[in-house]
């Protein structure tokens, strides 16, 4: 299987993550391994945990991890991450890595139905099991699908589009991508698609999104990996989007906030106490030479934490 993974921000991510080789580690996301067997190949004593619900990305990452005795495979989403900690017998982590987003080798294989430049069937399952794009789009009620074009793609034209899907799928199941891509390109104004890229980006995101519930699962796992972090622990984050970034952002805030007493008492009652402190207080971006290799570094945004 020719599996392709250039790994996004790698040195920035391995200084984040402060590795001692003694440490035990998460990479929640572990696609092709690239972020996975730069970290377990530091580590001596320590351990790596490599997660992934994607079988195709299991695979690649178990042949190329295999020379490292400190790592092992998990197929499983990273929200769940703390139940696969207790069932290793891990109480504490000492730095959870997450690279959320679609990896190059799920856009690059057009059956995957990732991609919107090749035709292929409306799929978009990175599980590959359970709901695909094409029962999104073929049985979920106009109003669903005009919500998650408006919160998770932020598409202005997201009316037209449902009304359109909805209108050619009462005369036929919506089967491909091409399909969906010629509803989109049809609902959108000419000079509207002359602007911002693909005018189906946003469409194909939303769905994808939806599919595989993408900020449900970031939400599960903030609000309970962090708490797995020893003291000192760091959680390392790359987004791509905007939607995914706020989450991080907003959560990773309230970690480190400390006080919620009203803005007017002249002292703190409540007593609450920072429970983390921000390593970078603005994302870090990938750099021109990362940008001239790896065009899909553009909007990553790494952001990272330490636990007190």
């Amino acid at each position: 299987m020719d599996f392709e993974h250039i790994p996004v921000l790698l040195e920035e991510c391995l200084e984040g993550l402060a590795i001692r080789p003694d440490g035990i580690y998460v990479d929640g996301t572990a696609g092709g391994a690239g972020h996975s067997s730069q970290i377990a190949r530091r580590l001596t004593t320590g351990r790596l945990l490599a997660l992934d619900k994607d079988p195709d990305a299991l695979k690649i990452a178990s042949q190329r991890l295999a020379p490292y005795p400190a790592a092992s495979v998990h197929q499983t989403d990273f929200a769940d991450l703390a139940n696969v900690l207790d069932r290793e017998g891990i109480e504490q982590v000492d730095g959870i890595l997450l690279d959320l987003g679609v990896s190059s080798h799920q856009l690059d294989t057009p059956e995957r139905g990732f991609s919107y430049s090749a035709d292929a069937p409306l799929d978009m399952r990175m599980s590959q099991s359970g709901l695909s794009a094409a029962d999104v789009v073929n049985t979920w009620a106009p109003e669903d699908l005009l919500r998650i074009l408006r919160e998770y793609g932020e598409e202005r034209f997201a009316s037209r589009i449902v009304h359109n899907i909805v209108e050619a799928r009462e005369k036929a199941p919506l089967t491909s991508t091409s399909q969906l891509v010629d509803i989109i390109y049809a609902s959108i104004p000419a000079k509207a698609r002359a602007e911002g890229g693909h005018p189906a980006k946003r469409t194909f995101q939303a769905i994808r999104i939806a599919v595989n519930g993408e900020l449900d699962s970031l939400t599960r796992c903030l609000n309970t990996a962090f708490e797995r972090l020893a003291p000192g622990g760091r959680f390392v984050i790359i987004t791509f989007h905007s939607l995914e970034d706020r989450i991080v952002k907003q959560s990773f805030a309230g970690y480190c906030k400390g006080c919620t007493c009203p803005p007017d008492f002249p002292v703190c009652v409540c007593g609450n106490k920072p429970k983390a402190k921000l390593i970078n207080r603005k994302p870090i971006v990938a750099s021109a030479e990362e940008l001239e290799h790896n065009r899909r570094s553009k909007s990553a945004k790494l952001r990272i934490i330490e636990k007190l």
